[in-house]
């Protein structure tokens, strides 16, 4: 289904529910667009709302990026943090642009990323974890670089949920990145699951159906 005009680019997927539905946003990775994740939306349960968003920034010669990566013989590969703060600011928008344009259950929404798209999941539910339900957080890592705050507290995220895997092969960003996560999860007592997976820069069928499965356990 093709979109309304808001402040992002996307395709949406309706709920067969009557009534508020909850919500998955799917943010896909750098050099990709709404298409990509898109191709998962069929695949859960009807009752949801799938909102694949564009990321703002083209490439060339073709797909987007919620942030530039440059590359140095000093830094070697890094990230453009301003950049992913303002895609960071941009997507709690057009959260609160769907909430108001679409039937949605403002308490069961969850961000759903791959790659670059997980780096942006994780900076906005850890900025803004009122707005957030669940995130599904495929082949990507936390840099705390781009949250808005240093004070958060279990109190803050105890409802929030998290699943996290990652490719053991991944050549694009290396496991041990996603290990680190599990610092993070466990300083603040988070309800996670972080599992592994024999594949590159992906997701292979296993991982999908152990998403799928654990979306509908926190439904």
């Amino acid at each position: 289904m093709t979109t309304k005009q808001l402040s992002l680019e996307h395709l949406i997927k309706p709920s067969s529910k009557d009534g508020k539905a909850p919500l998955i946003l799917l943010l896909h990775g750098y050099g990709s667009d709404q298409n990509d994740l898109f191709s998962f939306a069929s695949e859960f349960p009807d009752e949801y709302i799938v909102v694949s968003a564009k990321a703002p920034h083209p490439l060339q010669p073709y797909g987007n990026a919620w942030y530039a990566i440059n590359f140095d013989a000093q830094q070697g590969k890094f990230s453009d943090i301003d950049q992913a703060v303002e895609s960071r600011k941009l997507i709690i928008q057009f959260i609160e642009e769907l909430k108001e344009s679409y039937p949605i259950n403002a308490d069961q929404i969850t961000l759903l990323g791959f790659s670059q798209g997980t780096i942006l999941s994780f900076a906005t539910a850890f900025s803004r974890p009122a707005l957030i339900k669940n995130v599904i957080g495929l082949s990507g890592y936390i840099d705390q670089n781009m949250f808005d705050t240093d004070n958060l507290s279990h109190e803050d995220l105890k409802h929030l949920s998290i699943y996290n895997s990652h490719g053991t092969q991944d050549q694009v960003i290396p496991v041990e990145w996603a290990r680190k996560n599990k610092d993070f999860f466990d300083k603040y007592d988070l309800d996670y699951t972080y599992e592994e997976y024999p594949v590159g820069h992906g997701v292979n069928p296993q991982n999908f159906q152990s998403l799928k499965n654990w979306l509908i356990k926190h439904s």
